[in-house]
């Protein structure tokens, strides 16, 4: 099941009339033989109204999903502009820089154009992306309609986002509960179902063929010494098939899906085993799987995956780093002061892909104290897949609805250092520059909940642009020291 978006760019010429159309032909021709990916150049350039419906019609039946309006000179504002409203699909607009000819026949003035055209977006509230410095060479261009791609492949895969729930938060944590109106806000349909639903898909799939093959790819990805309970394989190959048939059969008229289950505290006896690894293993394939019905949570790390085409995974933002362990394993050693590190933790959803050498399916130890008899060996809650998270970089965020409906998130590049945690469950050393103010001034400040979506590479500029194109107005980031927040005691 392909569960990412791909892109489909097509690039559309403007031209004023009472500039030289060859110029913005030309300089379009120059933009797609620098541009190293595949891109559909539209035959015409657009002059008037009639021109943008024709240029509209073509780079959609060319099977065009997001789109690059090109001013090739300063642009006529109105058709320009109505291109994107009858394009649907995301749009991006870039201007040319001079430097290809004479200033005098060969000036396109685009730099100029772009003012007007911001202008008439505005007024038509058409949302369009514009590249931080949207005016450049061809070369320049093509760097950034490279950066356009994963933008738009995130707004594509939210505007054909269902997110399938099954059950309903769980006790003492309804900081991941939210109101469901800014989903529709950003065009994401929802499906709630309840955990009986799950149980009665689950024992339906009870002998299904497939489940020995599953079975195998699970003992393949885990190792003889990451596979502890072999004989557990065939119920969490059922849960794996379970799901994957759920949203292929619940999916309706979208294209993608995310889900948010409510894992404990009556999945494991239930089922039999913690759905933690098989979660994990539907997030490396561009499946999200989020904790506790965190909606959220999914709808995050299902943009995460877009934006990075790679796994993801979501962890509490869970407990602070021992000062001994600072003091042994990270002062001196990584430019971070102690209040930059944190602990990043889930009970074993994260990919095996992203986790160091050692991990395995083992055993939820907070729910074995709970559910399970008192020095009794693990039962049903054994499922997790545990481990240290192997060191890199990473991006933690997350677009959150809060209790009034205002869509808010927070972006931080960071890292995973390469530090032995010496706990349990699914867990790294985390570290973000400035992480102790982002942490009070954001994060508490703004009543996000404990979870936080994590992408494996440092694409905040993405998501930053992403969070724009869908509306976000409060982006939260961590600010160095020299840019207080606004609720930042200055005489701290």
């Amino acid at each position: 099941m392909k569960n990412i978006p791909d892109v489909k760019l097509g690039i559309v010429a403007v031209s004023r009339d009472c500039f030289p159309i060859g110029l913005s032909v030309k300089r379009r021709e120059a933009i797609v033989k620098a541009y190293p990916g595949e891109i559909y150049e539209c035959p015409v350039t657009v002059e008037n109204e009639v021109d943008a419906c024709k240029a509209a019609r073509d780079v959609t039946a060319a099977g065009c999903n997001a789109l690059v309006v090109f001013l090739g000179n300063f642009g006529p504002e109105t058709p320009e502009t109505l291109i994107a409203k009858y394009f649907d699909g995301p749009c991006m607009y870039v201007a040319a820089a001079e430097g290809d000819g004479d200033l005098i026949n060969g000036r396109g003035d685009a730099y100029c154009g772009m003012l007007n055209c911001s202008y008439n977006l505005g007024m038509r509230k058409i949302t369009a992306f514009i590249p931080s410095y949207p005016v450049g060479t061809a070369e320049d261009i093509a760097g950034m309609i490279a950066e356009f791609v994963p933008v738009a492949r995130a707004v594509i895969g939210v505007k054909n986002l269902k997110i399938i729930t099954f059950g309903p938060r769980p006790q003492d944590f309804f900081a991941c509960n939210a109101p469901i109106k800014g989903l529709y806000e950003l065009g994401v349909e929802i499906e709630e179902n309840s955990e009986l639903d799950l149980l009665v898909a689950y024992k339906a799939h009870e002998n299904d063929e497939r489940i020995p093959a599953v079975c195998e790819d699970m003992a393949a990805e885990l190792g003889v010494t990451g596979n502890n309970y072999p004989a557990l394989l065939p119920r969490m190959a059922q849960f794996e098939l379970t799901l994957l048939d759920w949203a292929e059969q619940h999916k309706g008229a979208r294209k993608y899906v995310a889900f948010a289950d409510k894992c404990w505290p009556a999945f494991p006896k239930e089922f039999g085993f913690e759905p933690c690894y098989v979660n994990s293993r539907l997030a490396s394939r561009g499946i999200p799987v989020s904790c506790e019905v965190d909606i959220y949570g999914a709808l995050s790390e299902y943009i995460g995956a877009c934006v990075s085409g790679d796994a993801v995974t979501l962890l509490d933002i869970n407990n602070s780093v021992p000062v001994s362990m600072y003091e042994e394993s990270i002062k001196g050693k990584f430019d971070y002061v102690l209040t930059d590190t944190f602990m990043g933790f889930h009970c074993g959803n994260t990919p095996a892909c992203k986790m160091c050498a050692d991990r395995a399916v083992k055993y939820q130890l907070i729910q074995h104290r709970l559910l399970e008899p008192e020095g009794s060996e693990p039962d049903f809650t054994r499922g997790t897949l545990e481990g240290d998270i192997a060191a890199s970089d990473i991006t933690f965020f997350r677009l959150q609805c809060d209790s009034e409906g205002v869509l808010r998130s927070y972006i931080a590049n960071g890292e995973v250092l390469p530090v032995r945690t010496g706990s349990f469950g699914g867990i790294g050393v985390f570290a973000i520059h400035e992480m102790g103010r982002f942490y009070r001034h954001v994060l508490i400040e703004k009543r996000f909940p404990h979870h936080g979506a994590v992408a494996f590479g440092h694409y905040g500029k993405a998501l930053y642009e992403v969070f724009r194109f869908l509306g976000v107005k409060d982006i939260g980031w961590n600010q160095p020291k020299t840019l207080p927040y606004p609720t930042e005691n200055p005489f701290c």
